[in-house]
């Protein structure tokens, strides 16, 4: 009798053993078509044609063995059966994302890589790292800066820690977010443009308005018609200069290029150092629709550089809306 070679014995246990797994380039689509209800839709956000989003979910349809999207005229819905791998679909993505992070945190990378948005690098952090650095000398920060929430997004996986500004109902505390503040919006402009407040608040009409350009979820006041309507100024506001970012409205601001609304934390040290005045005094404020909360992966919650890191945040925060003449935050 004729023996049978080993590699052809362990090549059969190999086989039998394994557990048969759908197309991951199939299931990407099939996400992807289902999130956005629609194939064309899917195509551009995974870079390829309609076509190969359907011969996709075509392939994987034949895997399971059944039927997992319908075309309705509001776009793609999943069956019972696509429901059923959706759900599933989201705890392995997630899973899958988290990997990253996990192998990052073994490795230990020798920076804390914190990202936030430019205004807040430039007007208020930047100036209390070294703070920081004295406390934590063994730790490196590397600032990774955004003007748009397009980059954000873009660079969000590459990071440790983000500081956000979102709206207050995402703003829990959990194990992977901090509230860290909640500022408030009013007037200020270079003691170049006025020397001290206005006694009469109406007289903000005479002065040149800066306007930092809309937003998603821009609350209404960063709209000079609010503050108009609220000082009883029945003219239209007239803007002199308008600013996608707000960064660079403080900026302007700061030299006497005219009157800007700005956020409480980002103008507290051109307040106290005298570079900026609140033309309508200390009275005159809103609340952001929008605080600030430092987020990061699940997987770095038990980091020590970054439980520092973002403990020394909130410190740094209530301290700055704790000192004299600061606006309640």
């Amino acid at each position: 009798m004729r023996a049978t070679p080993l590699h052809t014995i362990m090549n059969f246990i190999h086989i039998t053993k394994m557990r048969p797994l759908p197309p991951f380039d199939a299931l990407l689509a099939f996400d992807t078509a289902l999130r956005l209800g629609s194939m064309t839709a899917a195509a551009a956000e995974l870079g390829v044609t309609q076509s190969a989003v359907s011969h996709r979910l075509r392939r994987l349809e034949a895997f399971i063995g059944t039927e997992l999207l319908v075309r309705r005229r509001a776009g793609l819905t999943a069956t019972p059966a696509g429901a059923a791998l959706a759900q599933g679909l989201g705890d392995i993505f997630e899973g899958m994302a988290g990997l990253r992070d996990r192998s990052r945190l073994a490795a230990r990378p020798a920076r804390l890589r914190v990202g936030l948005g430019a205004a807040l690098a430039q007007h208020w952090l930047v100036r209390r790292l070294p703070d920081f650095g004295r406390r934590y000398p063994g730790i490196e920060i590397e600032l990774v800066i955004f003007t748009t929430r397009g980059q954000a997004e873009a660079r969000g996986s590459d990071l440790d820690l983000r500081i956000h500004w979102v709206k207050p109902d995402e703003a829990r505390n959990s194990s992977t977010q901090k509230l860290l503040f909640r500022e408030q919006v009013f007037p200020v402009c270079a003691p170049s443009i006025l020397k001290k407040p206005l006694r009469d608040p109406s007289k903000l009409v005479d002065l040149p308005l800066l306007y930092k350009s809309a937003e998603a979820g821009q609350g209404q006041e960063w709209e000079w018609t609010t503050w108009f309507e609220r000082l009883g100024i029945r003219a239209r506001p007239k803007p002199r200069l308008r600013f996608e970012e707000i960064g660079l409205a403080i900026a302007a601001a700061l030299e006497g290029g005219g009157v800007a609304l700005g956020r409480s934390l980002l103008v507290h040290d051109a307040l106290k150092d005298g570079r900026l005045i609140r033309p309508l005094g200390d009275g005159w404020t809103l609340p952001s629709a929008k605080v600030h909360l430092a987020r990061w992966p699940a997987a770095m919650s038990r980091d020590a550089r970054l439980r520092a890191f973002v403990d020394w945040l909130a410190m740094e925060t209530h301290r700055t809306v704790a000192e004299p003449g600061a606006a309640a935050a």
